[in-house]
């Protein structure tokens, strides 16, 4: 039996994830802005689950919510960073207000549940950190400037700590999803006023995500099912790449990344002091 601490199980792909991890038996401590958006968690777990408070923007809640945790069950074996949420607009269309909110949320905020839960974990002498990226971050689109940099950030600070927390037999595992059946396109996406010299690129990536609406290959119960298969491994992967949409854009990428080396080598690799 595991005990986890997931962000953001209220719904989605964390509230999924809740589900799975109570279903097998496991202890979790859920989290979400509401307590009561949890309660139906709540009532059919009560001796499986701890509902929390916390708001990601709000730094001061997340060590009371770490000590609550401990008190609890006394452990956490796995720490799941999922809250979080997108905001579709160019850079040049969003102000500071939500600009500072999504990093807030979706860097900053992770990174503060992760550096107070480490001291945990290293006496523990055990655990797994798993955050919840996406494909924007490594293959992005007009319109996801600011969500793909949030999620791009978590990615290389998790590439980071995993050398950092090895030692202390903490894993580090980067999850990348690409459009899962939630309510990510509907209540956890947020846009703001379109300027029109970016209807033909924003607006025709914000017409496609409406398209695919409720129609997204993606199965989040599936999801939540590899999450939990990987997790507390002895060896557990760095990232895991969920559906055929995420791992036929990192691969498309990939190719794309060697070509441009290769193509540009002869302009950047000259650039050293020459070998003496």
């Amino acid at each position: 039996m595991k005990t986890w601490f997931i962000t953001g199980a209220s719904s989605g792909l964390g509230r999924t994830l809740a589900e799975t991890v109570l279903r097998h038996g496991d202890n979790a401590i859920v989290t979400a802005r509401s307590v009561a958006a949890l309660a139906g968690l709540v009532e059919r777990h009560p001796h499986q689950v701890l509902p929390l408070a916390l708001d990601l923007t709000v730094p001061a809640g997340i060590e009371p919510a770490l000590s609550s945790a401990l008190e609890r069950f006394g452990a956490i074996d796995v720490l799941v960073n999922n809250a979080g949420y997108g905001l579709l607009a160019a850079l040049e269309e969003t102000d500071d207000a939500h600009l500072l909110r999504n990093l807030e949320t979706n860097l900053i905020g992770p990174l503060r549940v992760i550096r107070a839960a480490i001291p945990l974990l290293r006496q523990q002498g055990h655990g797994h950190i798993i955050s919840v990226s996406a494909i924007a971050a490594f293959a992005n689109e007009p319109g996801f400037s600011v969500y793909g940099a949030a999620k791009a950030g978590l990615e290389a600070a998790s590439e980071a700590l995993a050398g950092e927390l090895a030692p202390f037999g903490i894993a580090v595992t980067v999850v990348v999803p690409g459009p899962f059946r939630t309510d990510f396109l509907g209540r956890s996406l947020d846009t703001v006023p379109r300027l029109p010299v970016y209807q033909a690129t924003v607006g025709k990536f914000a017409a496609l995500l409406s398209s695919i609406d409720g129609k997204q290959p993606g199965d989040p119960t599936r999801a939540a099912e590899a999450i939990y298969a990987i997790a507390g491994l002895p060896k557990p992967p760095f990232r895991l790449v969920l559906g055929r949409y995420a791992s036929n854009k990192f691969e498309k990428r990939l190719h794309v990344l060697e070509a441009e080396l290769q193509a540009w080598k002869a302009v950047g690799m000259p650039t050293e002091y020459p070998r003496a």
